[in-house]
């Protein structure tokens, strides 16, 4: 049984490096663990969780997914088209294959200064619903 979280990153690590406005922006920088002078801007997966959502004979997790943008272009334009290229990119439907995919919808998008004042971050929060294989 593939775990939930592993395989909603996986559908969306595809479709982001596959997504033309996304890769126009970051090409194929989409980081799960990002290499130690990664160039910015790209994007990687930040935290994660899922909660058991359970019902009569169904085996399912809501789970929550941040994705981040990262920045070092003056101001917020760069970052929050970054953050619009990723929400537009994951609208449509994502396809996974071991578990089922109920739901897949962006919940939040939020653009913050870094703590280095010079690196923008977009914080793009996903929250999916994913029933698992018997």
């Amino acid at each position: 049984m593939t775990d939930t979280i592993l395989e909603i990153q996986g559908a969306v690590t595809a479709r982001l490096k596959a997504a033309s406005a996304v890769t126009a922006l970051v090409g194929q920088r989409v980081y799960d663990a990002v290499p130690l002078n990664a160039p910015r801007p790209y994007i990687s997966f930040g935290p994660s969780d899922a909660l058991s959502d359970d019902a009569d004979c169904i085996d399912a997790d809501e789970i929550t997914l941040q994705i981040d943008c990262w920045s070092e272009a003056p101001g917020f334009v760069e970052a929050r088209r970054m953050a619009d290229a990723v929400r537009l990119a994951l609208k449509a439907d994502l396809s996974i294959t071991d578990n089922a995919l109920v739901l897949f919808e962006h919940r939040q998008t939020r653009v913050f200064r870094d703590s280095d004042a010079t690196i923008s971050h977009a914080a793009v929060t996903f929250t999916a619903v994913v029933e698992r294989a018997a």
